[in-house]
């Protein structure tokens, strides 16, 4: 766990420079909020236990960047004092234990609040603080199954856990950093400290909204791979090649589908695109054709046209892809910090 500009691949000089985040050791998405912030300039304090060991989701060059660690024995009057101490002079506070944990350590909102009224406080939880759930166990597959999220991933045969992306990350993480964000932004024009509830449940079914939108005007089948987005249509799949390997593709407007129907020299399909009665026979021919040469040839062979076909690169390939390489997506192996950020172009001459 290492706190020097070169780990956190930004140094010091985001637009968060000068915000003060106290992170309580947790797992998943916390760290990963963290990160952000700290990849974006904010100062980073981690307080773990004494002792702690390693851990692959809260470490490494990449979670666990940018950070400085302290050990506090939170359970005991020293370390609950010494952890208000460091409240006191931060901006916003991070934590992902189950409701009602920091509380009964004397660290909840209240205790943080008096010691800080301009706090903004960020709690992560899978279920949120409140309703009938709030204390029970869970994991990101567990969240997504009761937002309609998890339903709809995967083949007609079953659902397929998309990692822990869309809980952990996507709707937890990425909402507890903004969050955060917002409450800092408030608090630094005046307002007070604020309480921010972010919860996994929550944040994937707001990552679903288009999906929700489509369903109530009658676009989405609840079916699982039925439609234009879940791998139903034709174009909008992976196929596998001669070599085991896939190409992905996403042919979906009509400029792009011609290119793929040239590139592929396959039937013409161009005015019955969006025909779901013609997709087998559509799957069937684009299955048949990828299937003849591997998948790094049809990369080379679909290069420099818009049909959108792209290889799909395992986690050992995709730091050395040319693309990746050029932008710096990749440090030494690991994702570099995103997004990037540039200073204002001025007009003026």
């Amino acid at each position: 766990m290492g706190d020097s500009e070169a780990e956190t691949g930004s140094g010091r000089a985001g637009p968060l420079v000068g915000v003060v985040v106290i992170e309580f050791d947790a797992i998943g998405p916390v760290p990963f909020a963290a990160m952000m912030l700290g990849d974006m300039g904010a100062d980073i304090v981690r307080i773990v236990r004494p002792g702690r060991t390693y851990s692959a989701s809260a470490d490494g060059p990449a979670l666990g960047r940018g950070r400085r660690t302290v050990e506090l024995d939170l359970k005991t009057p020293v370390g609950r004092a010494d952890a208000l101490a460091l409240v006191a002079t931060a901006d916003a506070l991070l934590e992902g234990t189950r409701p009602g944990v920091m509380e009964r350590l004397g660290l909840g909102p209240v205790d943080c609040h008096a010691a800080n009224p301009t706090l903004v406080y960020g709690r992560m939880t899978g279920w949120g603080q409140t309703g009938p759930l709030a204390q029970e166990a869970g994991h990101d597959i567990n969240y997504l199954a009761l937002t309609g999220v998890l339903h709809a991933i995967g083949p007609a045969e079953r659902p397929i856990p998309p990692l822990n992306l869309v809980g952990d990350y996507g709707g937890g993480a990425m909402m507890l950093a903004l969050g955060v964000v917002a409450g800092v932004l408030s608090a630094r024009g005046g307002g007070a400290g604020r309480v921010v509830d972010a919860a996994m449940t929550d944040g994937a079914a707001l990552l679903s909204s288009l999906f929700y939108t489509l369903g109530a005007v009658g676009q989405w089948d609840d079916r699982r791979a039925a439609n234009l987005l879940d791998g139903g249509a034709p174009f909008y799949r992976c196929y596998a090649c001669a070599d085991g390997k896939h190409v992905a593709v996403g042919a979906i407007e009509p400029q792009f589908f011609a290119a793929l129907l040239a590139g592929l020299d396959v039937a013409d399909w161009r005015t019955v695109q969006h025909e779901r009665a013609r997709w087998p026979d559509m799957t069937a021919a684009f299955e048949a054709a990828f299937a003849t040469r591997p998948r790094d040839a049809w990369a080379d062979h679909f290069a420099g046209t818009d049909a959108c076909v792209t290889p799909v690169l395992d986690l050992a390939e995709a730091p050395h892809h040319p693309h990746n390489v050029a932008r710096g997506t990749f440090i030494d192996g690991y994702p570099a910090p995103a997004p990037r950020f540039a200073a204002a172009v001025s007009n003026q001459r």
